[in-house]
């Protein structure tokens, strides 16, 4: 599994990108694997507010839907169009083009209380023990 060391992740499985106030959000390689073949992304609508730790988008595969959660407090400023004619683009570059939403954050703090890569690998070697 793949965890760039430039990202800060969440132990609900997303990732999160920071340029400035904005940050860009979407779900591990580890999630999109779990998750497999998604077929369908409801995104959270531009200029939402949104609450760190609270469910702001879904994502529905051939196995179930999975609630997406966002890592901080912000405003939405943007969403992946692109998914919403190939969401299996998740699937195939879910650091990249498969990236889900970005927000402006209300609250920067909340950055630091993100998991680096080091912290994220454990959580996940945690949970493939139980």
């Amino acid at each position: 599994m793949n965890f760039p060391r430039d990202l800060r992740y969440t132990k609900t499985h997303e990732w999160a990108r920071r340029e400035g106030l904005v940050i860009t959000v979407g779900i591990t390689d580890y999630a999109q694997q779990e998750i497999s073949d998604i077929v369908f992304i409801e995104l959270p609508k531009t200029g939402s507010q949104v609450q760190a730790g609270k469910a702001v988008a879904v994502v529905e595969s051939v196995k179930a839907a999975f609630d997406i959660y966002s890592p901080v407090s912000g405003k939405v400023v943007r969403i992946n169009t692109d998914l919403e004619t190939n969401p299996a683009v998740v699937n195939q570059d879910c650091y990249g083009e498969g990236w889900l939403f970005e927000l402006e954050a209300s609250n920067p703090a909340e950055w630091d209380g993100l998991l680096a890569v080091q912290d994220y690998e454990n959580h996940v070697k945690q949970e493939n023990q139980h």
